[in-house]
């Protein structure tokens, strides 16, 4: 029997995740092609790509992220969609995210002083206080939808790491929601923040956000573009005018980054960010409330939250996939990558590698070692892991403590995320008694 594209190509498709991340499909793949063609179709308005090699093997995935010499992050940017014009490539390229070494490395230490051990000690404090306030809120109502509540606390620490207002945090969930949604119809227009309550900043951002982001020829405007980013990036000049002391913003003036670096930079921030732990705080507590042993355990056993925490990353990875670029011709697993085609890193599915995790389908939040790469790996590995544990774990940590009883409020499963790029749900209601 031959290699079905077909079937390959599921891994791609947006709508594939809404039902569930292909967890059996990438299991099938691993074992009869770890390295794999995938085609990229038209999705909706989106125009047809030119397709990419799929890795979907832990050992494989580690190396071409610790690789850039081979498989660079700056030739063609890391999301799997190629940039619609050279501008909006010239643009991306200048985010850290999408740098290769050295100047990669540069624009890390740039804001690598927001995360040094005192600053994130004195985070630590402060996020915790946040995680309770959040919890004793919705305390006596004995039911809520926790993905909004997850939402919080990400975007209240990024908005006290940037320097944004309170009145204005709406505005980082409205543009978490177009640049990482923008495939989910619910998400890809976000327009959630009430004029009425933000700052000057604020109301002049909005007036600055795109009415049409639909080019000439009829093509949707890459919502990653600086087209598109027109309000934030506005924004973020404005609020860098005046910084507030201690902010990333601030740093990031005092280290020199060009107008378009600084840009960019508050854009992975802004994004970046906030969807991770939004994504994986709604994804690791649903995981916990369907395996009814390991939340009861955890309930008994709060010392295990550590290791929870790293578990739940492994089985519910916020980030499915990172793209790549081959600089030169190699040879991965056996397959010949020209040099200059896409390679993408497929994350869920190393996470769930047979090789390196025994019975990798099974939750359990005991498991050591854990060598999940939900956060990366080399040069890329996230600058940000630390302090997205300290949420994970403040908030759960308050979860078990303080929402006796909790479970899920319905049979229904919750509405996921209409992407392949974010690993969300789009609900998740729970009671307690």
């Amino acid at each position: 029997m031959g290699f079905d594209q077909a079937r390959a190509n599921r891994i791609f498709l947006p709508d594939t995740y809404a039902e569930g991340v292909p967890y059996d499909l990438f299991r099938e793949l691993r074992a009869e092609a770890p390295v794999c063609w995938v085609e990229e179709p038209a999705v909706g308005d989106w125009p047809a790509g030119p397709g990419y090699w799929a890795v979907l093997r832990h050992a494989d995935v580690k190396h071409v992220l610790r690789s850039p010499e081979d498989f660079s992050s700056h030739l063609g940017a890391t999301q799997i969609r190629d940039p619609d014009t050279p501008a909006d490539l010239a643009f991306a390229r200048t985010m850290m995210l999408n740098q290769d070494p050295p100047d990669h490395s540069r624009l890390r230490r740039a804001v690598a002083a927001a995360f040094t051990p005192r600053a994130l000690h004195e985070l630590t404090v402060t996020v915790e206080q946040r995680a309770a306030e959040l919890v004793a809120g919705i305390r006596p109502l004995g039911e809520a939808d926790f993905v909004p509540i997850a939402a919080d606390l990400p975007v209240w620490t990024l908005a006290r790491i940037l320097g944004v207002p309170e009145q204005d945090r709406r505005l980082l969930v409205d543009w978490s929601n177009r640049v990482i949604g923008y495939q989910d119809p619910d998400y890809a227009r976000s327009s959630t923040a009430d004029p009425s309550g933000l700052t000057d900043l604020g109301r002049a951002a909005l007036a600055r956000r795109p009415a049409v982001l639909t080019a000439p020829d009829g093509r949707p405007v890459n919502p990653r573009s600086r087209t598109a980013l027109a309000d934030m990036l506005g924004y973020a000049h404005a609020l860098a005018e005046q910084p507030p002391p201690g902010t990333i913003v601030a740093r990031m003036r005092e280290a020199g980054l060009t107008a378009t670096e600084f840009e960019t930079m508050f854009f992975l921030f802004a994004v970046a960010g906030n969807e991770t732990l939004r994504n994986g705080l709604p994804g690791g507590l649903y995981s916990l409330l369907t395996h009814a042993d390991q939340y009861d355990r955890l309930s008994r056993r709060p010392d295990l939250i550590p290791s929870a925490v790293e578990e739940l990353l492994r089985f519910w990875p916020p980030v499915l996939e990172f793209r790549r670029t081959a600089t030169r011709d190699v040879v991965l697993a056996g397959r010949p990558i020209r040099s200059g085609d896409k390679v993408v890193v497929h994350h869920a599915s190393a996470n769930r590698d047979e090789s390196v995790f025994p019975d990798p389908d099974r939750l359990d939040i005991t498991r050591t070692p854990n060598d999940h790469v939900s956060f990366g790996f080399g040069p890329h590995f996230c600058v940000g892991a630390r302090l997205a544990r300290i949420q994970m774990s403040a908030l759960i940590r308050r979860i078990v403590a303080d929402l006796p009883g909790l479970e899920l409020a319905s049979d229904a499963p919750p509405k996921r995320l209409v992407s392949n790029f974010q690993n969300g749900l789009k609900d998740l209601c729970v009671r307690w008694r």
